[in-house]
């Protein structure tokens, strides 16, 4: 999850820094990318079930090593509601080296990507404003 805020847009830019040091992660091109990483999701799953942390981590941790291993096994992975976690399949192309001056031919690939589902695509599209 990614919030994006552009410095132009803060108003009171000098109060905010301890906030922004706080909770930055990057700042790439005068905006701030404030992201949920691994351990903000263990922590809130943690808080609202009433659970330990660590074994929230376990359930976390083994969730994505079974996606991991699905989609290395060729399987694709279904969660309804929330999305797909497919493989993709890149057709072969030709590149340039650039250094070299010189045209490669990268192979045929496949990749992993996440497809969101119609309802996650249409809540993120009603809640989160344009920037």
């Amino acid at each position: 999850m990614f919030i994006s805020l552009n410095f132009n847009q803060l108003e009171h830019k000098y109060y905010l820094i301890n906030y922004i040091f706080a909770s930055l992660n990057f700042i790439t091109k005068n905006k701030i990318y404030i992201k949920m990483t691994k351990a903000d999701i263990v922590a809130k799953i943690s808080e609202k079930l009433g659970m330990e942390k660590s074994e929230v981590q376990a359930t976390v941790e083994t969730f994505m090593e079974e996606v991991k291993n699905s989609l290395e096994g060729g399987d694709n992975v279904y969660l309804r509601g929330f999305g797909s976690f497919i493989i993709k399949t890149r057709a072969e192309k030709t590149g340039r080296n650039i250094s070299k001056n010189t045209t490669i031919k990268i192979p045929a690939h496949n990749i992993p990507a996440f497809k969101p589902a119609k309802i996650f695509v249409e809540g993120v599209k009603d809640n989160v404003k344009v920037k």
